[in-house]
């Protein structure tokens, strides 16, 4: 008895599951619409992360100090945009700041998370406790499949 009850579960899991298929595959999909009806953005494109270098346009970087919940902080921040024709992946940039005799004072790490894809533009933040000893900074950047050559510009 139970052979024949399980092989009726398993005809009519068959059948429902056919046309579950067949009804799915026979609705057209409901097109994405935005606000006020108007078609949304088409997905943005793939593109195959560049390896080797990698060219940035980089803005001249603005400097403020500002105090943060009873700290003062050295805030840095610039525009960066990818001129390659790939995407970058894992792009790094890291800010050193140096005293008036060369040594080293302090700095930070920002990570770009998401490949920056081509003529995309970004803006990156560097946060510092204030230091008395910081005279100069100097950055650096690089990515996840080789170097970066950056170019100053005057606005992106």
């Amino acid at each position: 008895m139970t052979r024949k009850t399980t092989t009726l579960l398993a005809i009519a899991g068959a059948v429902l599951f056919a046309a579950g298929t067949a009804v799915a595959q026979s609705q057209a999909p409901a097109k994405p619409t935005g606000t006020a009806g108007q078609a949304a953005a088409a997905p943005r494109k793939l593109v195959a992360p560049i390896r080797g270098e990698a060219n940035l346009s980089v803005t001249k970087p603005v400097t403020k100090a500002t105090r943060i919940e009873g700290r003062d902080w050295i805030i840095t921040t610039m525009k960066v945009k990818n001129m390659s024709s790939g995407a970058i992946a894992g792009l790094k940039a890291d800010e050193f700041w140096f005293d008036k005799a060369g040594n080293p004072v302090g700095g930070d790490t920002f990570r770009y998370r998401k490949p920056l894809q081509p003529q995309e533009v970004i803006t990156i933040e560097f946060r510092n406790p204030r230091d008395a000893r910081m005279a100069s900074n100097n950055y650096q950047f690089s990515h996840a499949n080789g170097t970066i050559k950056a170019s100053s510009v005057p606005t992106l």
